[in-house]
């Protein structure tokens, strides 16, 4: 099973993953709140402002404070050279 590192140690696996999105736009904050409202979302960013919504099979939404593009790229193997925050 592959595992993506989604920031800050946390990781997700990869075969679960449907979707990385923008959090700004007006469905995905509905899809947040929505996910918020029956327990299904994980809060990954560490208190660090939201760039990404991952959306899995399981029908949980997690939250990363890393860009969708980074998070593509681990996704697809690729090296990123955008380093964490710290």
């Amino acid at each position: 099973m592959k595992l993506i590192n989604i920031g800050f140690g946390s990781m997700v696996a990869a075969n679960r993953v449907l979707a990385f999105m923008d959090p700004d736009s007006a469905p995905i904050k509905r899809i947040v709140q929505e996910a918020k409202d029956r327990g299904m979302l994980v809060d990954a960013s560490y208190g660090r402002k939201t760039k990404s919504v991952l959306l899995m099979d399981t029908d949980h939404v997690i939250l990363s404070a890393l860009t969708p593009d980074v998070l593509s790229g681990r996704w697809e193997g690729r090296e990123d050279t955008v380093k964490e925050e710290e």
